[in-house]
């Protein structure tokens, strides 16, 4: 299979991957979701895993992958504020946490273009 078909399902299966660890093991995804959103905590992680299980479903089907990926960097930029809370919080904990949480901020911005890729070489394809 070349890259270019290989790179839509790397992309599905990554956002399958976050969708299931949002549903399985929710608590570590609520201390990230920004206070100021209304509600509950575990609902936005609960909606967030939903809407990546939908968002992978979508790229990993040719027929729907082009908005699919559209919508994936627009989820990726939407999360963001999320990583930056986890980045604070993080701050003063051990390196090994901090790096990660910090090392999550420029990681965006390949997600974003990634999922975009997707959606540019999907032009013209039914």
């Amino acid at each position: 299979m070349p890259r270019s078909e290989r790179s839509p399902l790397l992309l599905a299966g990554l956002l399958a991957a976050a969708g299931v660890a949002h549903l399985a093991v929710p608590r570590q995804f609520d201390a990230v979701v920004p206070r100021t959103l209304p509600g509950k905590p575990r609902t936005w992680t609960y909606a967030s895993g939903a809407a990546e299980l939908a968002l992978a479903a979508g790229v990993a089907l040719p027929r729907t992958r082009k908005p699919a990926a559209l919508a994936a960097a627009a989820f990726f930029v939407g999360v963001f504020p999320a990583n930056v809370k986890m980045a604070v919080d993080w701050r003063n904990r051990p390196a090994p946490q901090k790096a990660l949480a910090f090392g999550r901020l420029p990681l965006q911005i390949p997600l974003v273009l990634w999922a975009r890729g997707i959606a540019k070489n999907t032009e013209g394809r039914a």
